[in-house]
């Protein structure tokens, strides 16, 4: 048995039961809590000095496409209907080779955890069964707690996209799950469904049948920009097939255009509603889903999307994804003629929705989410004496509003320790850096694109 002790922190564990503590312990053994509290005997076990750190749930990325890492800044300026489906969906994918795959999806892990993203849900665009499976392989050497999702190919969009009646490759997709994820703790399997929005009703049937038949997750992209709108040859129609056949097991990324009623319906059905706000506000998907989703009595999850794009910083969007909704939601109290006298969505609310309900939209909040008994231990350390931080007041705002992925002092993954006073503990940062550089400028270059 292995033990470590997280000693003498401020523990926000997110667990209504277990509360915010002081000066507090978190104990784990192989990988699991087993006791948060104050003053707790350990004598076999690993130390971890917290003092002076506040000690949080890992955040849990809900939606992104890790192997875009190594064409970092290339899409800022891009808008989702033009650029980025011509030159990242109908050109760059196809250009990748497995290695590619492995080489950003280590790195863009590698970004999680410096950040401190623990889980991420990966839709991965895997051209060939050897892709996947290098991009799986990036997960594990990382040590990411990860959903791997396999999505479309990205070698011939014509194909997989634009009213599409091409299922997914089910049997690449049982190898890898019988070889690959299955028996790995740290990994599950979802499907990248295309939905009614890109395909036809009987592949995106199929194709739900198929994750289920797996016992997957399903996730899909949905109700973005105009997409499909008369301009593309379809209109609008909410969930349209899939409406009864929603349940838990869906999640929805994005979801911009829905009405009140669809986010009504989906919601009671269980669906969990990916949000990545940044991304949205830029590449014209429309105002994030985050205030219909709330009005459902329901929480979205925070994710980060496109990292051609924006930082992998998951800190950021649930910085980001708050402010907005308050504006939002001040807007609408001002042209009422009166006066804002409260914000509508707190700093513990959208902790915990790049903590718990990320985990719940993966269907993974029995194991990971908070500081709890039983689950598995993966945490982040906050420093809270630094200048930009000190003095912290209020442990859950000073991690919202005063802290960066500077701040972020230890992180670990089931309890172990994947980053220590302020670095990654993997050698591969170093050993792979430069076949990583060497991947994305190769990338940018074939496919043409001016930067």
């Amino acid at each position: 048995m292995t033990q470590t002790i997280v000693r003498n922190g401020t523990v926000v564990s997110l667990d209504p039961d277990v509360g915010t503590l002081d000066e507090a312990d978190v104990l784990i053994e192989d990988g699991e809590i087993v006791e948060v509290g104050t003053g707790l005997s350990a004598s076999n076990a690993e130390e971890i000095d917290a003092s002076g750190h506040i000690v949080v749930p890992g955040f849990v990325d809900s939606h992104i496409h890790l192997a875009q890492t190594q064409v970092r800044g290339i899409a800022g300026d891009w808008s989702l209907m033009n650029e980025y489906f011509d030159h990242m969906l109908g050109n760059i994918t196809g250009l990748y080779r497995p290695e590619d795959m492995y080489l950003g999806g280590l790195f863009g892990a590698f970004e999680k955890l410096h950040t401190g993203t623990t889980t991420a849900l990966d839709w991965s665009y895997p051209n060939t069964l050897e892709h996947g499976e290098r991009a799986i392989d990036a997960l594990k050497d990382a040590g990411l707690r990860a959903v791997y999702t396999y999505g479309p190919p990205g070698d011939d969009s014509a194909k997989w996209w634009y009213e599409s009646d091409v299922g997914l490759p089910e049997e690449n997709i049982r190898q890898l799950h019988e070889e690959q994820i299955r028996d790995d703790d740290l990994l599950s399997l979802a499907l990248g469904l295309r939905g009614p929005d890109f395909c036809t009703d009987d592949t995106a049937l199929g194709d739900l049948e198929l994750a289920r038949d797996l016992g997957a997750l399903s996730t899909i992209h949905m109700g973005a920009a105009l997409w499909p709108s008369s301009e593309y040859g379809g209109d609008y129609q909410g969930f349209g097939c899939l409406e009864d056949e929603l349940g838990p097991d869906v999640n929805v990324a994005h979801g911009n255009h829905f009405s009140q009623e669809d986010i009504d319906h989906a919601v009671e059905q269980g669906v969990s509603f990916s949000s990545t706000p940044e991304v949205e506000m830029q590449m014209g998907h429309g105002i994030p889903v985050t205030g219909k989703v709330l009005e459902a009595g329901g929480r979205p999850a925070w994710g980060v999307d496109v990292c051609s794009n924006i930082s992998g910083d998951m800190g950021s969007q649930m910085r980001i994804g708050m402010q907005l909704q308050r504006m939002f939601d001040n807007q609408a109290v001002l042209e009422g003629d009166e006066e804002v006298t409260e914000v509508s969505i707190s700093a513990r609310d959208t902790l915990e929705m790049a903590t718990i309900e990320g985990a719940k939209a993966l269907q993974l909040d029995d194991e990971i989410g908070t500081i709890t008994p039983g689950k598995r231990a993966d945490l982040v350390l906050f420093d809270a004496t630094d200048f930009m931080t000190a003095p912290s007041h209020s442990p859950v705002e000073t991690v919202v509003f005063q802290s960066d992925p500077s701040h972020i002092d230890t992180v670990l993954v089931d309890g172990e320790v994947v980053k220590r006073d302020g670095e990654l503990t993997n050698p591969k940062v170093r050993e792979e850096f430069d076949r990583f550089v060497a991947s994305g400028e190769r990338l940018v270059e074939e496919a043409g694109i001016d930067v």
